[in-house]
């Protein structure tokens, strides 16, 4: 008689590699449904090589003295204010002649933080990029902290994009490149959005996601008018825009 056991192995071997083979298989998909895809961060703009102005404007930022933008909206159950406003102040930062840009924003009707952001506009691109922000963070009236303050030039910190003169959709970009204090960065992902805001009704507008490697699984949203600049910044609308 022979001996079924050996003709069967083979056979055996084979199912138990196939069952396997067909975990194995659920196992990767899973991780690659859960998973990011995994992005080319831009974090290197040839900075040195630009022609750098303290002011001047693209499709989706105006950068010019006097000009103000104010949103209002709720966050985290909270009353937020936020007022944005293109100064006629400039400042030296790493060796560019930067705009400053005033962000004021109040909870609850209380003030929590000022911020004087570092701007310049590349004349070949007209792309607008980021060197920096001063901040104050505000307690009860009083100035408690400068949480994210950074220029590029110093502690390994350089300039970020903050609106390309060309906007790609699904270019992923670094907006502050300062490792370990501020490392937002955006992805374009829709150039035909319309949004609605107290302030009127805009069209074809860029929608920008933000996140930062320094909190993992945190992304913010923000919709950027043609001629306006920023309308939509999270749950915050735009209600007022124009030069003051």
């Amino acid at each position: 008689m022979k001996n079924l056991s050996l003709n069967y192995k083979p056979v055996i071997l084979f199912v138990i590699g196939l069952l396997i083979g067909i975990i194995l298989t659920a196992v990767v998909y899973e991780m690659a449904v859960d998973r990011e895809p995994e992005r080319g961060w831009t974090e290197d703009f040839g900075i040195g090589s630009r022609t750098f102005a303290s002011n001047g404007s693209n499709d989706f930022f105006i950068l010019e003295p006097g000009y103000q933008l104010v949103l209002s909206g709720t966050e985290n159950g909270e009353d937020l204010d936020l007022q944005v406003t293109v100064l006629n102040d400039t400042k030296i930062v790493d060796g560019v002649a930067t705009r400053v840009v005033e962000e004021r924003e109040w909870e609850n009707g209380q003030l929590i933080e000022v911020s004087r952001n570092f701007f310049a506009f590349c004349t070949e691109t007209k792309s607008v990029f980021y060197f920096g922000e001063e901040v104050d963070d505000y307690k009860d009236g009083e100035i408690v902290d400068h949480g994210g303050a950074w220029e590029s030039g110093k502690n390994g910190a350089k300039a970020g994009l903050m609106m390309p003169g060309l906007v790609i959709l699904g270019s992923a970009y670094y907006q502050e490149v300062a490792p370990g204090v501020a490392m937002d960065r955006a992805v374009n992902i829709k150039t035909d959005v319309t949004q609605t805001t107290p302030s009127g009704t805009f069209t074809n507008c860029l929608k920008v996601e933000e996140s930062t490697p320094l909190e993992e699984g945190v992304k913010e949203y923000k919709i950027y008018a043609p001629g306006v600049g920023l309308v939509k910044d999270g749950d915050a609308l735009l209600v007022s825009y124009g030069y003051v």
